[in-house]
């Protein structure tokens, strides 16, 4: 019982914010010497700590009491083709440490020593061990496959999908370790702090160097049987080419970075990235401006094959290229309107290249929180 008026009081604050004593006896329906005893144990564990007094109103003073934000810490990790990302937050939320690196690694082995050593450092700028981070949440291209600790699905990262990566990727980060698709935690990160904060059902299309889309359905990440739900990267893929009047494929080799650039290059613009073609859409060129279009039909398609299985509320656009939601959302929604009468609402998504970030820090503070409680408020019975 014990333990357990300690969690209603902890939650109640993480929940509800800052309160006296007082008012966590009138929220949880607990006494006021069982909220003093609560709040006596759960500061001797480091879980919350007084942040002054109240002030205004008759009588005496209140200590006012808040969740201790330093009780425990979490990482997170976003791995991408061009750029690695790490970040140790509180549990606040409150990012108290950053690192951002471009990717220069040509093997999985490279790439582990890379995370390891960016981890170490973030941690070390936050005045912490990796040994302190309670939950570490990679964010990575594919699909993890616990059979065989590797990754499906990963063509961009080379090497990264050899058997036993997860296993590698454990032993240099150390326990309490979780690897989840970098579309997926893009979709947590919009639900969590942007826009798709108190939407049930939406889907998070991020395309970059590849292409992949989050799901959230009824408020919950939706992965599939294996894991793989929202890879529509491989949605087999139709459409026209000058040589021979068709091209058959799949969606990513028609809609991720490359293909833009074959786009641009096809309608007589030579480029050399993406940026470079929707740099020049944004400065009034035709031919990009064609590319553009070609390129919002593309991922409209992707958008009107997902929309009629899921019906989401809405789509959020990021990654590299679906950021540029300023020129891509008008001839998606045209395309769209041609193709199905279900035209759900398109919108940018609001963290832009930190939502992979984002939301490894939500979904690793989903666990950290328990598990610092569990690990440390428990010993008082």
């Amino acid at each position: 019982m014990r333990v357990l008026n300690q969690r209603a009081v902890l939650d109640r604050l993480r929940d509800g914010g800052p309160a006296t004593r007082p008012q966590l006896a009138k929220d949880t329906g607990l006494s006021k010497p069982t909220i003093g005893q609560a709040l006596l144990d759960l500061e001797q564990h480091g879980l919350v700590r007084p942040i002054g007094r109240t002030s205004a109103g008759p009588g005496r003073s209140a200590v006012v009491y808040e969740p201790n934000p330093a009780a425990g810490h979490v990482l997170g990790v976003d791995i991408g083709r061009q750029r690695i990302r790490v970040a140790v937050a509180d549990l606040a939320g409150s990012v108290i440490a950053r690192s951002d690196e471009r990717n220069r690694c040509r093997s999985a082995t490279a790439l582990v020593r890379t995370v390891r050593e960016l981890v170490e450092r973030t941690a070390s700028d936050a005045g912490l061990s990796p040994a302190d981070l309670v939950v570490k949440v990679v964010g990575t291209p594919g699909v993890p496959d616990p059979r065989d600790r590797t990754l499906r699905h990963a063509p961009n990262l080379p090497g990264w999908e050899r058997p036993g990566l997860l296993d590698d990727l454990e032993a240099e980060l150390g326990a309490g370790l979780v690897v989840e698709n970098d579309a997926n935690l893009a979709a947590v990160g919009e639900q969590a702090y942007g826009v798709a904060r108190d939407v049930d059902v939406f889907v998070c299309l991020t395309v970059g160097t590849g292409i992949g889309m989050g799901i959230v359905v009824d408020g919950r990440l939706f992965r599939g049987a294996h894991g793989a739900a929202g890879e529509v990267g491989y949605l087999p893929y139709t459409g026209q080419s000058e040589e021979d009047g068709r091209q058959r494929g799949q969606v990513e080799a028609a809609a991720a970075a490359e293909s833009v650039v074959a786009l641009a290059k096809r309608r007589g613009l030579a480029a050399r990235s993406a940026r470079e073609v929707f740099a020049a859409a944004k400065a009034g060129d035709g031919r990009a401006l064609l590319a553009v279009r070609d390129e919002a039909e593309r991922l409209a398609f992707v958008v009107a094959s997902v929309v009629a299985v899921i019906d989401p509320e809405l789509v959020v656009l990021g990654g590299g290229i679906g950021s540029n939601t300023d020129l891509l959302q008008e001839p998606m929604e045209a395309a769209l309107r041609r193709m199905t009468p279900l035209v759900p609402r398109i919108v940018a998504g609001e963290l832009g290249d930190g939502a992979v970030l984002s939301g490894a820090i939500a979904m690793g503070l989903r666990s950290a929180r328990e598990l610092v409680f569990d690990r440390r408020g428990s010993v008082t019975l």
